[in-house]
């Protein structure tokens, strides 16, 4: 057999180097890459599973979602008239309530409860708290006024109520804080 034909041993020892180095590279860079995902109590608050199914038309409820207060409000259809009969160009923030709602679930605003002018908490998701004007939101801190859609009508506030993503897994059942399937 002549010289430079076939595998030499050479090259036999430069393929397993070559693959020993790969395994080591590996063996170092998993842990470190998996040490930077979130830990189990991080990935449990990123998401917050509501029951809705207690919740009457004209009711809201508040609940907890990423350490900030959250609105659930099942529309009755006078206020989901309401809504829909304000014309889009005299908003501040022009959106539609169809855009605010998912669809085949339009009686249902979900809504972040913090004022995007300060980050006041507004009141009118309690039982008997105060509206506003406009039969939605009202921050008492400086006077935002909001919509039954949770959208800014008066006062300093430059946005609408922020809604977060959600899915509805069920009729009765959210799931704040996913993207939908």
């Amino acid at each position: 057999m002549a010289e430079g034909e076939g595998v030499r041993r050479r090259d036999f020892i430069e393929i397993a180097a070559v693959s020993a180095a790969g395994v080591a590279g590996a063996a170092v860079l998993i842990p470190l890459i998996s040490q930077m995902a979130p830990s189990k109590d991080v990935l449990a608050e990123s998401t917050t599973e509501l029951d809705i199914s207690a919740i009457q038309p004209g009711q809201a409820i508040k609940a907890v979602f990423r350490k900030q207060p959250l609105f659930v409000r099942n529309l009755t259809p006078h206020e989901i008239q309401q809504a829909e009969a304000v014309p889009i160009d005299t908003l501040r923030d022009p959106q539609t309530l169809l855009e605010r709602t998912k669809e085949g679930h339009g009686n249902w605003l979900v809504t972040m409860g913090v004022c995007t002018h300060l980050g006041c908490v507004p009141l009118g998701a309690g039982e008997g708290e105060n509206r506003g004007e406009f039969g939605g939101y009202f921050c008492p801190c400086h006077g935002s006024h909001y919509d039954t859609a949770g959208r800014i009508r008066k006062g300093p506030a430059p946005k609408n109520l922020e809604v977060p993503s959600y899915v509805f897994t069920s009729d009765t059942h959210l799931v704040i804080g996913q993207e939908s399937a």
